[in-house]
């Protein structure tokens, strides 16, 4: 457990600090800009009054605008964070874009979250599935996932695997800061295990490396990102 409170403290002193450092949709983070494969599953769903879901929705960087697509849609989307920093800012920016009415906020750690048997039209869950605690809450959360999509509903997963994490001045491997962090291999296989009978849209691995800081201290992050978008026949 101290391992676990270790690195969600180090997440939070992160993402804290980059949501109070960058604005959202300016240049110079990961907020600069929405997911594509998010945004480009939207009109895939060509439908009135759709339910969205969003696990681990930081201050709204797909948020906002999957709620401005689904404005005129009599569309929803219920935005799911732990922490306050991102909820008091999505806050803020519902406001700021004019979606308030669209978007409704939830405090709680994805791990524990209830969703309700098909009750969403779409589901994403962008680099959050691996921050639950452990692997086996990361099986109760994509059955729930399932479970909560409508017929013909979808889900848009980016999820990180085999994350390795060294100290840019020394070069040395530190332990990743990675609730949940296996081959990706192993990842796919529960994605096929779960999504067993539903549509592929997209699947595709994409290794990333980027530059993050811990502790004010540069570190350069690697990570195989898994791109996963199906339907639900």
């Amino acid at each position: 457990m101290e391992k676990l409170e270790y690195i969600r403290n180090e997440e939070k002193k992160y993402h804290d600090s980059c949501y109070e450092h960058y604005k959202l949709f300016e240049e110079g983070s990961w907020l600069y800009k929405p997911v594509k494969t998010v945004i480009d599953v939207l009109p895939l769903l060509d439908k009135d009054q759709i339910k969205v879901l969003d696990l681990g929705c930081g201050v709204g960087r797909n948020s906002i605008p999957i709620a401005e697509a689904i404005k005129d849609r009599n569309g929803k989307i219920v935005c799911v964070d732990l922490l306050d920093s991102a909820l008091e800012k999505l806050g803020q920016y519902r406001q700021e874009f004019d979606v308030q009415q669209v978007i409704e906020l939830e405090k709680a750690d994805i791990g524990d979250y209830q969703i309700k048997k098909a009750d969403f039209d779409l589901i994403i869950a962008v680099s959050s599935l691996e921050h639950v605690a452990s692997e086996k809450t990361l099986d109760i959360v994509m059955k729930r996932m399932v479970d909560g999509t409508k017929k013909k509903g979808m889900n848009c997963l980016i999820v990180n695997s085999e994350v390795e994490e060294m100290d840019v001045k020394t070069n040395k491997q530190l332990e990743p800061l990675m609730e949940v962090n296996i081959r990706t291999a192993d990842m796919f296989k529960k994605l096929k295990k779960f999504y067993h009978g539903w549509e592929i849209i997209t699947q595709h691995v994409k290794p990333l490396k980027y530059e993050i800081a811990r502790n004010n201290k540069p570190v350069i992050l690697k990570t195989n990102a898994i791109t996963y978008v199906v339907r639900k026949i």
